[in-house]
């Protein structure tokens, strides 16, 4: 059963890793620091993966686990940061290499997004990503309406911020 759900996992997880490589963009500066937050993301991912009861879509959850993961280090930055030794793991997950060349257009709206706090940024990148008001609710634990409030407030920030 144990091999079962590895295998589903790592399955789930290289279908929708691209989610986690936009949340670490979102909250790194470089390579490494990149890696280092992947690689963390993909260790709470499978700590959490046997509670995961379906009742959201993988990727909703994913994205919740992912971000929750990404705000709680950055606030957690100042501090040592205490990981799993990933070599421990029973399996390997083939990591595509992250090309950002696709990205450099978005350049300006990523410094302009950094320049929000945290929950500002979640809410744009599930915004960004099409999800609905619903999901955005649904993964940041906020109710409909205060996604749709806080989306709106966060529209005219960015607008200052891109058109001093």
């Amino acid at each position: 059963m144990h091999k079962e759900l590895e295998h589903s996992f790592v399955e789930l997880l290289e279908k929708h890793q691209n989610i986690i490589h936009k949340v670490c963009r979102l909250y790194t500066y470089d390579y490494d620091a990149h890696n280092d937050l992947f690689q963390e993301i993909t260790i709470q991912l499978w700590k959490a993966y046997p509670k995961f009861r379906g009742d959201a879509k993988f990727s909703t959850w994913m994205y919740r686990v992912g971000l929750n993961t990404a705000i709680t280090l950055y606030r957690k930055s100042k501090r040592r940061i205490s990981t799993q030794d990933f070599n421990d793991v029973q399996f390997k997950i083939s990591a595509e290499e992250y090309d950002d060349t696709e990205e450099q257009q978005l350049k300006l709206l990523y410094n302009a997004v950094r320049q929000l706090n945290d929950i500002e940024k979640a809410l744009v990148f599930l915004y960004l990503e099409d999800k609905n008001y619903r999901e955005i609710s649904e993964t940041m634990g906020i109710s409909e309406v205060n996604a749709r409030v806080k989306m709106n407030r966060v529209k005219t920030k960015l607008r200052t911020i891109l058109n001093p």
